[in-house]
């Protein structure tokens, strides 16, 4: 029985060391999964009659209906920066407006003063500082207690002179009725107009707990000025998501003929990664503007 008992044994030891070695990094304990997917709409730029499809303005619209602290709603994003509102994680919301710095790094000190973003305008009550973490650059915050259900309006401008693209943010405040200038940067990041225009809904929170609370968000409404100066309704985007293995999260049209993203909790998939959507205008004109852009 001894003898038995110690080679059963010995064959438990022999079989689990079998194991660590064939299992190798599947033996290992992953992490826990921090965040909600990041997911995407990536839009593509109506081609204008010649030339090439950049575009030196842009437009958008979003309608927060679900959201959570630690979430940013990007309505315009483009390949050097991103714009749109955030409920930060003390509850307290704000627009942000942000262009990046050349280069693949994530400490914004290290960056080289002739290198880094520059600030050409601040507007009043609006914060600018520097960024790092997920590239580096210049950042511009304004407080704004934004609602849900209710309708923000952002606008991009660009000017690009083959050495370095200068980028103006305009946020429209609706209980004035009027257009803001939070700031204008820039930088040699890029040196021709904006091109890749996306928005996004993304977790910050990364506590693992924030993958349950729902955020949801509609984009529409959005337009661009190509290089021949006319305006154009951007009316297709792709659905994508980052990395994250998760699948509550969706992406379509809504009953009010905007595109919307939503993810976390407990939202069901309606639709592939990757696959195209594609909506109708909402209007014939775009919608005023501010003057003199």
């Amino acid at each position: 029985m001894i003898r038995t008992s110690s080679a059963i044994q010995i064959s438990a030891v022999l079989a689990l060391c079998a194991a660590c070695v064939l299992g190798g990094e599947d033996a290992k304990p992953k992490p826990p999964i921090r965040a909600a997917r990041s997911v995407h709409l990536g839009y593509t730029i109506p081609p204008p009659e010649t030339g090439k499809a950049e575009v030196n303005a842009f437009y958008g619209e979003a309608t927060v209906e679900k959201s959570t602290r630690g979430t940013y709603f990007m309505s315009c994003g483009f390949r050097t920066g991103y714009f749109g509102i955030q409920e930060l994680g003390n509850g307290s919301k704000v627009v942000l407006f942000s262009v990046w710095d050349p280069g693949q790094q994530n400490d914004p000190n290290s960056v080289k003063a002739e290198e880094r973003v520059k600030v050409l305008y601040e507007g009043e009550g609006v914060k600018v500082s520097r960024f790092g973490g997920e590239g580096t650059g210049g950042k511009s915050m304004f407080p704004f207690e934004w609602k849900l259900g209710e309708t923000q309006r952002f606008l991009v401008t660009c000017k690009a002179d083959g050495k370095s693209s200068t980028y103006t943010g305009y946020f429209y405040l609706p209980e004035k009725k009027e257009w803001k200038k939070l700031a204008t940067f820039e930088t040699t990041a890029r040196t021709n107009h904006m091109m890749g225009l996306y928005s996004f809904v993304e977790d910050f929170r990364r506590d693992t707990k924030s993958i349950a609370d729902e955020r949801k968000a509609r984009f529409g409404n959005h337009w661009v000025r190509t290089m021949d100066g006319k305006w154009r309704p951007i009316i297709k985007a792709r659905f994508t998501g980052d990395g994250t293995q998760l699948e509550n999260n969706d992406a379509g049209v809504s009953p009010e003929g905007d595109f919307y993203l939503s993810t976390g909790g407990e939202i069901k998939r309606t639709r592939e990664l990757n696959s195209t959507i594609e909506n109708k205008p909402k209007s014939t004109e775009p919608p005023q503007m501010p003057e003199g852009i």
